[in-house]
């Protein structure tokens, strides 16, 4: 348990749900967490369930569980990755390679 601290998990998108449920229940008093990753990112196996994106899914619900989603519009590389960001969804949506959510 992690008492009186601000935990970051940072690229959750390869963490298995098993593992993304150790880590949220080390929430100690006083503590917050923040998970970032991609979920269009995932490196995992494509049998294997990303715990990002499953965690959703649990406590999108859950009262003090917030989700902040960020879009190809606020990429704030080079101008010209938000539009290759925004053809490989185009392309996993058509060919229906794209995780399930």
């Amino acid at each position: 348990t992690l008492n009186d601290s601000f935990i970051i998990l940072d690229e959750a998108q390869n963490t298995s749900p098993e593992q993304m449920q150790m880590f949220l229940t080390r929430l100690g008093f006083g503590s917050k967490i923040v998970v970032t990753g991609d979920v269009t990112q995932v490196d995992l196996p494509r049998e294997q369930a990303s715990g990002l994106i499953q965690v959703q899914n649990i406590l999108g619900s859950l009262d003090g569980v917030a989700f902040v989603r960020f879009g190809h519009e606020d990429v704030v590389r080079h101008k010209l990755v938000q539009r290759i960001v925004e053809a490989y969804r185009k392309h996993a949506e058509e060919t229906g390679t794209q995780r399930r959510k």
